[in-house]
């Protein structure tokens, strides 16, 4: 086995945790990919996996090596694909990072779609609200909600998201509706927070044209979108949040929009991706993709970003 198909077999043991998942998906025997690792290791003069009787998960040592040996197998695909005759029919392996509920609620209900498409791209598929990486952790594009922070990263704006505050009907009974958006500083709000800071996200509310920021008071935070909604539910206080997440619970009676009158600030959500990433084919059309789920969705965009 040369050099670049035991790197390809030993990216993919970090990534399936299996010698046998990897020998399989690679169509090899196990024992050939065993083989393969002793003498990768050999090479490299280290240890790079340990096995238990479970599974199989990197050294310090290897899992260093195999940051780096995904970003040179990427480096070495966006090179031949470049010049590759296959640009209309694109290949390789596309590593998404996907926002919790956008990928159960908007992508992945439609993933078999993108595949009928492109059936020669594979994809490896993270999800969270955390922050990410891309160049470090390897990963080729991002959809996340909000205003992009990091100028090092190309962005593409797929959406603007209509939000709503909102509360339990259990909440209101308790505390009363707000008539106005002063009257937030007397309410409960559930924090929302990034695991990247301790920063309590504010109300935003449109007052007379301008977008305001209020803040609540509040007994809890959370740092993921489902606990956030189901915060709510449970009448822990007021939540902003897009009405697309909640449109059935509102609809149910099971949260109630207040405030309507002065109306959220749409919230953005764009594919973000490494600048060297930008003319790989399997992230172009997957941008382009995505951006039809979301034209579909929310409609058009209602401005420059």
């Amino acid at each position: 086995m040369d050099r670049f198909d035991a790197l390809q077999l030993f990216t993919r043991i970090v990534e399936l945790g299996s010698f046998t998942g990897a020998a399989s998906a690679l169509d090899i025997p196990r024992a050939t990919a065993t083989h393969a690792i002793k003498e990768l290791e050999a090479r490299v003069g280290a240890r790079l996996l340990e096995r238990t009787t479970r599974q199989v998960r990197p050294t310090l040592d290897g899992q260093a090596f195999y940051e780096r040996s995904k970003r040179v197998l990427q480096d070495l695909e966006d090179a031949e694909t470049s010049l590759s005759t296959q640009v209309a029919n694109p290949r390789g392996t596309l590593r998404l990072d996907l926002h919790g509920t956008h990928a159960t609620m908007i992508i992945l209900p439609r993933i078999g779609e993108f595949r009928d498409r492109y059936p020669h791209i594979d994809l490896v598929v993270s999800s969270g609200d955390r922050l990410v990486d891309l160049v470090g952790e390897g990963i080729d594009c991002v959809v996340r909600a909000g205003r992009p922070r990091d100028s090092s990263l190309v962005a593409r704006r797929l959406a603007d998201m209509p939000e709503v505050l909102c509360a339990s009907p259990d909440y209101l009974a308790a505390h009363g509706t707000p008539q106005d958006p002063s009257a937030l500083a007397g309410h409960v709000g559930v924090g929302f927070f990034s695991r990247n800071s301790d920063d309590r996200y504010p109300f935003t509310l449109t007052v007379d044209g301008e977008v305001q920021q209020f803040k609540a008071r509040g007994w809890i935070s959370v740092s993921d979108a489902e606990c956030y909604t189901s915060a709510a539910l449970a009448g822990c206080g007021l939540v902003q949040v897009p009405r697309f997440r909640v449109e059935e619970h509102l609809r149910a009676g099971r949260l109630v929009q207040v405030l309507a009158q002065w109306p959220c600030p749409d919230l953005p959500v764009s594919a973000l991706y490494p600048f060297h990433r930008q003319l790989a084919p399997r992230v172009r059309v997957f941008v382009d993709w995505v951006a039809g789920l979301y034209l579909e969705r929310f409609g058009p965009l209602r401005g420059a970003a």
